[in-house]
């Protein structure tokens, strides 16, 4: 009788503020990011994947629950993940999974009262990952792009090496993750870098040294170019940065190929979200534009091999349920996503076509993009910072038609033509909240 295979590693990689289209695979013209465009030529690559909440915090929460942040509570950052969240190592554990997790966490504070944002994590603010734990809540507190430190799971301050990049110090750290592991049971290691996020103190994005030259003249994203915004100055270490991921990428492939490992690793590449460089807003994200929510998302290994580009719309709320399906555990009922293998084997007639963004912060806002239109709205009049979960009315703020406008330069909330195209929109919002578990709210015209 055949043995069960062994379920597979898997190695999750996430980046901080990474826009999809960094890397060539994505349309980017520079040869920026070659292992990662083999990964993509090897695996399957969602060439429209989207975040469900473009803001630190909240989307990570998703990420660990496969639940909007509304319901996990996390609808900004600054609010604590929920001691007794259902999470990914909650599930995996039972199911014979070793648990790791390095990098960023940003889901144990809620300040002022309970602020871990530079201190040690301690285990039961640490969201099951109770195997190995090397992270800080907020690396970019504790940290810079050539110096920091994070927390191990004693809660001892770990330093990175003098004068290691920061993204090339966390890959040291997961290298050794690596090479240690006993191969008798199977690992869910979670990654999580800070780059290529803006530095908050220093107030400039960090590329590894010789970024500003190497990027100095290179082409720009149309929907940047003739906006205000910092990205005149800060656009060639961002890139920077996204070279330097990529580089750790290939180091990763390298040691799960030298560890006879990688046929049965499977490796999830994505970010948070993605970044508009003060074009759109005030700051980075926070905002429905595909600068803001489109972010690259690879995925390598048992269930997604072969070179495949998958055109369906993909959310991170897709992530959790496919991580579990992938260890042969069942997603609970509460997980709002649906697992990405039976669509890159062409079992589903049924998938979505649309996907369901929440926006805080900079709004309370609430946007759904198809495969043509973006549609958002928000609650008019709030000063930045006094955001809520949610509302109970909206009003229409953002119409592109993506089709003939894929650089969203032309607003079209208020055409008279396509009225009717608004209220169908609307109406499928609405839906897709109320799926959320939010409260069914009223949607208002712009004209």
């Amino acid at each position: 009788m055949p043995s069960n295979p062994p379920k597979p590693n898997i190695l999750f990689i996430l980046t901080d503020q990474q826009r999809w289209d960094t890397l060539h695979c994505y349309g980017n013209s520079l040869d920026i990011s070659p292992h990662l465009d083999t990964l993509a030529r090897d695996g399957v690559r969602f060439e429209f994947a989207f975040t469900c909440q473009p803001v630190c915090g909240p989307a990570r929460s998703c990420l660990q629950t496969g639940r909007y942040a509304t319901e996990t509570g996390c609808w900004r950052n600054g609010i604590g993940l929920p001691l007794d969240a259902l999470t990914l190592p909650r599930l995996l554990c039972p199911a014979g999974y070793e648990i790791g997790y390095i990098g960023k966490w940003h889901l144990a504070s809620t300040p002022p009262d309970i602020n871990f944002e530079t201190k040690a994590v301690p285990p039961e603010y640490r969201g099951g990952y109770d195997d190995f734990w090397l992270a800080s809540d907020v690396l970019e507190f504790t940290s810079h792009g050539y110096d920091g430190h994070m927390f191990d799971s004693d809660m001892l301050r770990v330093d990175f090496p003098p004068g290691r990049y920061r993204a090339d110090a966390l890959t040291d750290f997961a290298v050794d993750y690596l090479r240690t592991r006993s191969r008798k049971i199977p690992f869910f290691l979670f990654l999580s870098y800070v780059e290529p996020h803006f530095q908050n103190d220093h107030r400039h994005f960090e590329g590894p040294q010789g970024s500003k030259q190497r990027f100095r003249d290179v082409p720009v994203p149309a929907d940047l170019r003739g906006k205000d915004g910092d990205w005149r100055e800060e656009y060639p270490d961002y890139l920077g940065c996204c070279a330097g991921l990529d580089e750790n990428v290939g180091r990763l492939r390298s040691e799960l190929a030298a560890l006879g490992i990688a046929e049965n690793t499977l490796i999830i590449y994505t970010s948070d979200h993605g970044c508009h460089f003060r074009t759109r807003n005030r700051e980075y994200k926070r905002s429905c534009h595909e600068s803001s929510i489109r972010v690259p998302m690879i995925l390598l290994g048992p269930g997604f091999f072969g070179g495949h580009v998958i055109t369906e719309l993909a959310s991170l709320i897709d992530l959790p349920p496919t991580v579990l399906n992938a260890a042969g555990v069942a997603p609970p009922s509460a997980m709002r996503g649906r697992p990405l293998q039976p669509l890159v084997r062409g079992e589903v007639r049924d998938w979505p076509q649309e996907v369901f963004v929440q926006i805080s912060e900079s709004q309370t806002g609430r946007a759904l993009r198809t495969k043509r239109w973006k549609y958002s709205v928000s609650v008019p009049g709030q000063p930045e910072g006094t955001s809520q979960p949610t509302a109970e009315v909206y009003h229409a703020e953002y119409l592109y038609d993506l089709e003939n406008d894929p650089h969203e330069l032309v607003n079209s909330v208020r055409e008279p033509d396509l009225k009717e195209l608004r209220t169908d929109l609307a109406e499928r919002l609405r839906k897709l909240m109320v799926a959320a578990g939010e409260k069914e709210p009223e949607i208002l015209s712009a004209g």
